[in-house]
């Protein structure tokens, strides 16, 4: 980013508590009047399609669990409102010429491949199953059929199962909801 704008540094936090960091932090940002040195606090999430149950359910899942990225100006006083924010433990640092550490900024490149990651509009799809895994059918003609992924096909949100019948395995694609883990 722009130095007007402040470089990214990221915050580490407690896993699991990123919102309620991120909601302190920017509470602190308000109240100390830090907007003009703190200006962006992100979690980084990705849109994902998971599939519990034979139901698929769109969620946003952390990249990085436990850390927030946060643009800001770095001086004494957003160091010190950042810092200071109840569940951040400290930013990810990196040691300067006479060994101290010190707040690592991100490089721009990163900072772009992170947000176009965010961005994204297509969902992956959160897969379940591995090549080899027994699976039973929960849909379809083929109902209550247990058999083995042969091919898991994340872009078509297809998986192809070895069943047998009539004593052969014969390979039948299925949706991802049709079938479930034993």
């Amino acid at each position: 980013m722009v130095q007007d704008n402040g470089r990214w540094y990221v915050i580490h936090t407690y896993s699991g508590y990123e919102e309620r960091v991120k909601r302190n932090l920017e509470q602190r940002v308000k109240s100390m009047d830090a907007a003009d040195r703190i200006f962006q606090v992100i979690i980084p999430t990705e849109k994902e399609i998971e599939v519990k149950e034979g139901q698929k359910r769109k969620i946003d899942r952390k990249v990085f669990p436990g850390y927030i990225l946060v643009q800001m100006r770095m001086d004494e006083l957003g160091w010190t409102v950042v810092r200071n924010t109840p569940g951040v433990t400290g930013f990810v640092s990196s040691q300067d010429a006479e060994g101290k550490l010190v707040p690592a900024p991100l490089g721009e490149k990163e900072v772009q491949n992170i947000l176009k990651q965010m961005e994204a509009e297509a969902p992956r799809v959160k897969v379940g199953f591995t090549k080899g895994q027994s699976v039973r059918v929960t849909q379809g003609p083929f109902v209550d059929f247990v058999g083995v992924v042969d091919e898991i096909n994340t872009e078509k949100g297809k998986v192809r199962v070895l069943v047998s019948f009539f004593g052969r395995e014969t390979a039948v694609e299925f949706d991802f909801t049709q079938v479930e883990k034993l």
